[in-house]
């Protein structure tokens, strides 16, 4: 049964979208009742699919729930070659077995959105491991190397004589062919992959298809502000337990609230001016809430809630800090790094520069990079991060 709500088709065309092209036809064929094929490709260059990636999937959302087939593709073989549409640099090749690793839990990720039940799955080297080289030519021939370079972070890199790899250049064509073979209608993406949407447009016209329309989404910051990057360590995860999830979105900027809340949850947008009103920590602590209650359950989101209240707003630690033993005389900084607290020393040396490293029990900021363990001790790092060490 499709829905043709007009009030509801038009949150669906401008809720957390930054352009549709064209807007206008879309509309009139979601008004027109007819079952549309929207398509979304995920590359598994991390195990772990962000909040940011599901921005696209709550709008899969949307499309399944009034109707629509939703198509989900696993980029195994796009994923391998690298999309660098919104990098500086050019990304390496993966290997192809990190890849299949990768792959194999994002079904289950999705399924946390989507309703896998009515959703078409694709591999997308079903079709792609099997193109000639003459084919490949054939659709190479549909664009210019003057469309590619013509792109903004290509041509910076060029002007700054950073390489730019013909494999590059292939990506789009690979991603466009995807179109070609589901028969795509809609395709969803960020506004970074707009070539790569347009792509598939031309590509299906010279296959003699309708070309797709596009549904270009907003990019998300991640939680230190940058666009959110599973290279950047800034995400949110889907994966991520209750507890890690409600206290990295209560680490959020607060001008930032306003945004996860349109974009990362389906809050009613009437409701979330009334939440915007309140104090930044309520606010906030309404959005992890929500962000909780949909990856997890409303149980979940409670008990997360209780928990930090517990243990950051009043100071405590938690219950279940994670424990490590080490030798007398060790380096903090190898202690927190093997137990996974930080990232690298550099974080650390940071850290313990900022005061932002402190002995849980008497208050104590340890600076001193170069500190040893002299004891037992729990450790707090920065807001959230606990690690109780004993000495063996």
């Amino acid at each position: 049964m499709i829905t043709t709500d007009e009030k509801v088709i038009d949150e669906l065309l401008t809720r957390g979208v930054e352009e549709v092209i064209p807007k206008d036809e879309l509309k009139r064929e979601l008004l027109s009742g007819r079952q549309l094929r929207v398509k979304l490709g995920i590359d598994p260059t991390s195990p772990h699919i962000h909040i940011g990636r599901a921005v696209q999937l709550l709008k899969l959302r949307d499309f399944q729930k009034l109707g629509h087939q939703i198509v989900l593709i696993i980029g195994d073989t796009t994923g391998v070659i690298g999309d660098t549409s919104d990098k500086t640099s050019e990304r390496p090749m993966l290997e192809e077995e990190q890849v299949k690793r990768n792959a194999q839990s994002y079904f289950d990720q999705v399924g946390r959105v989507l309703d896998m039940e009515h959703v078409e799955t694709h591999y997308n080297s079903e079709w792609l491991n099997k193109l000639t080289y003459g084919e490949i030519g054939e659709q190479a021939d549909c664009f210019s190397v003057a469309d590619f370079i013509a792109r903004e972070n290509i041509r910076r890199r060029l002007d700054e004589g950073t390489r730019v790899s013909l494999r590059e250049v292939i990506y789009p064509l690979m991603q466009g062919y995807d179109s070609v073979a589901i028969k795509a209608d809609v395709e969803l993406g960020g506004t970074d992959q707009r070539f790569n949407l347009l792509a598939g447009r031309t590509l299906q016209e010279r296959y003699g298809q309708k070309p797709q329309s596009i549904m270009m989404t907003t990019l998300m910051e991640g939680l230190d502000g940058r666009k959110m990057s599973s290279s950047w360590g800034n995400t949110v995860n889907l994966t991520d337990a209750p507890n890690d999830m409600f206290g990295k979105v209560m680490s959020l900027h607060d001008a930032l609230v306003e945004r996860y809340f349109v974009t990362s949850t389906r809050v009613p947008l009437s409701e979330i001016e009334g939440i915007m009103e309140l104090h930044p920590r309520d606010a906030k602590m309404r959005l992890a809430s929500e962000i909780v209650k949909l990856y997890h359950s409303e149980g979940d989101a409670q008990r997360a809630q209780e928990h930090f209240i517990a243990t950051f707003s009043e100071g405590n630690v938690p219950a279940d800090v994670k424990t490590v033993t080490a030798a007398r005389g060790a380096s903090l900084a190898d202690v927190l790094l093997e137990a996974e607290i930080v990232a690298s020393k550099t974080e650390f040396r940071r850290l313990a520069e900022d005061g932002a490293i402190t002995d849980a029990e008497s208050g104590e900021r340890l600076t001193n990079p170069a500190a040893l363990l002299e004891g037992p001790v729990t450790l707090k790092v920065g807001k959230r991060r606990f690690l109780k060490v004993e000495i063996s």
